[in-house]
């Protein structure tokens, strides 16, 4: 591994960790009303809250909080699917777009619901320009918007004592969209565009190619069926074009809510690898820095919040250094050569296959660990066609449970369950009540975060093993043996985590994977959030205590050890066996011709 690897890293990293700081802190003032932002546009806010009948002084208690964060997502989806069904009949599809089919509908809707934006269709080819719009971009903004509501709730019941309510979930909506997500992305947008994304509403454009292209396609009989000759085979004819069809559309609005709010949908199947979704060097860039900000951000409005900023320096540091040695083992891995091509003397700098040839190993490695870092599946290469330790490492930090920053807001009440671990663990080990940031975890809290916790594993090994026993599981099996086995782990620890990105080689446009991913979403998403919530009432309720001698300081090198090693002894361990059957056995497989 050259330099280069290096020096793209660091330069990532100490402008992510720089626009951080003042981000977090302006979302810590916004979130909670004391910002002269919320004072320059507090009549918008009021307004909203009018039509909407809100009542911006009410105060939610966890359960009130959860009811409404659930009930809004289920309206969500509901709205989602039913603009698939329909948009044949719609304006804005002037590629004449048929319906979606319920399967692929009800995956699509869960997908971008639950902020996993997991697309088992091809963008350009499926959804028209509304049904992009009204349903998926959308759906990016209050996806995220409820990620950011539900880490704000969390934080208030650390920061707060003695308190029934955690906030209002409808008035955390409305700030963290109105504040930070859309001028975030009108911004980005703008720049995009300036790069060379297009936004437009223009019909797809037939281009004259320079080359004339030369292909087969099955010959129909009369009733449209494929013709067969005496042995079987399907009979083709030969054709010729001088033509390709380039698909418009708005796509810088989409693309920069996609990065901003660690959604990942693609307005392209091709994703960020797509000119017009990521057409330079410096969008690419600048793509990866808008996938993790609001998550590293977030660490300081924690930081803010519970009135001792070393707290929230403490979360990212952890966060940043699982991230850093997780990225180095990526690029380490794709940097080497094939040892299967270099046996025929045919290797080059690395493993090119499948990168794209714009950014080079470097970026598309980055690219690859910074977004399964956070829950947000957008891709500028090919994942399937990762080495197998190459690709180990997006699959472990999706199974890790998307807190190696992970996604807006999710990333940031991930990190803290776990820290709640970590001080029990710690307990345990010196006899102690294990308490932090002044509060007791109690019975019920342990129970919420083992629930959070223990959550994502089980979707995703059980919905896996059943995966691989059922017919209809190993029909979208491309690739035989170990890597096969991959893309079937890897799909369920995308959808259960909330990412959204694939190992490609797996056929999963199909009603058994559209329902069985799509139901793993949502589990993985609300099946969280609902145990968070819980534990954010009950800590809220509890009296702060004072430090004493025997109180475990959370700010310092011992605990950002502890809480890594929480994080690997429960994230990583529990996929060990079926890490081992899959990308473990392909490498030594590998290695060995």
């Amino acid at each position: 591994m050259d330099s280069n690897n290096y020096l793209q890293l660091g330069l990532y990293l100490a402008v992510l960790l720089v626009l951080s700081l003042p981000l977090g802190w302006y979302m810590a003032r916004v979130m909670e009303g004391k910002s002269r932002v919320n004072r320059l546009f507090g009549g918008i806010e009021r307004v909203f809250y009018r039509l909407c009948g809100i009542s911006r002084e009410h105060e939610m208690d966890w359960k009130q909080y959860a009811i409404a964060a659930v009930l809004f997502n289920f309206l969500g989806l509901i709205v989602v699917y039913l603009l698939q069904r329909v948009q044949q009949w719609l304006p804005l599809n002037p590629a004449a777009l048929a319906n979606v089919s319920p399967d692929s509908s009800f995956n699509t809707a869960l997908s971008f619901v639950t902020n996993t934006n997991w697309q088992g269709y091809a963008g350009e080819a499926t959804m028209s320009y509304l049904t992009q719009m009204a349903a998926l971009a959308v759906q990016n903004f209050l996806s995220a918007a409820t990620g950011i509501a539900i880490a704000f709730a969390l934080i208030r019941g650390f920061a707060r004592h003695s308190s029934k309510g955690i906030g209002n979930f409808w008035v955390d909506m409305t700030r963290s969209t109105l504040y930070v997500l859309l001028p975030l992305s009108v911004v980005f947008a703008l720049v995009l565009v300036q790069q060379g994304s297009i936004q437009n509403f223009r019909s797809y454009q037939d281009v004259k190619t320079l080359e004339v292209t030369h292909y087969t396609v099955p010959k129909l009989d009369a009733a449209g069926q494929p013709l067969k000759d005496a042995k079987g085979e399907p009979v083709t004819e030969a054709q010729s074009t001088d033509k390709q069809t380039l698909p418009m559309g708005p796509v810088a609005s989409q693309e920069a809510i996609k990065m901003i709010g660690t959604n990942g949908g693609g307005f392209f199947n091709a994703n960020s690898a797509h000119p017009y979704e990521n057409p330079t060097p410096l969008t690419n860039f600048l793509q990866m820095l808008a996938i993790l900000i609001i998550p590293a951000a977030l660490c300081t409005s924690f930081g803010v919040l519970v009135g001792d900023r070393r707290q929230g320096w403490a979360i990212l540091a952890s966060m940043t250094i699982l991230f850093v040695v997780l990225t180095l083992v990526l690029m380490v891995a794709e940097s080497q050569p094939n040892p299967m091509l270099a046996s025929l003397h045919a290797s080059g700098p690395g493993m090119m296959e499948g990168k794209e040839t714009r950014f080079g190993i470097p970026a598309s490695a980055l690219f690859a660990s910074v977004t399964t870092a956070a829950s947000c599946g957008a891709v500028n290469a090919m994942h399937d066609s990762l080495s197998p330790l190459g690709g180990l490492v997006p699959m472990l930090q999706m199974q890790l449970g998307e807190v190696v920053f992970g996604g807006v807001g999710s990333g940031l009440y991930g990190m803290l369950i776990f820290a709640v671990l970590a001080v029990f663990i710690a307990g345990l080990m010196i006899g102690r009540t294990p308490e932090y940031l002044g509060k007791k975890i109690g019975v019920f809290d342990m129970k919420m975060m083992s629930i959070a916790i223990l959550m994502t594993p089980a979707l995703v090994l059980i919905f896996t093993a059943i995966s691989v026993m059922v017919e209809a599981g190993l029909a979208g099996i491309a690739n035989p043996g170990a890597h096969g086995f991959s893309e079937i782990l890897y799909a369920f620890s995308s959808a259960a985590n909330n990412n959204g990105s694939a190992f490609a080689g797996l056929s999963a446009n199909t009603p058994y994977y559209n329902i069985t991913t799509g139901l793993c979403t949502w589990l993985g998403r609300f099946g969280i959030i609902v145990p968070v919530l819980a534990m954010a009432g009950s800590l809220a309720g509890k009296k702060r205590l004072a430090a004493t001698s025997g109180t475990l300081p959370t700010h310092g090198p011992l605990f950002v050890a502890l809480l890594i090693g929480a994080v690997i002894l429960v994230g990583a361990l529990t996929y060990v066996p079926a890490l081992a059957l899959g990308p473990v056995v392909e490498h030594l497989q590998m290695m060995a011709m």
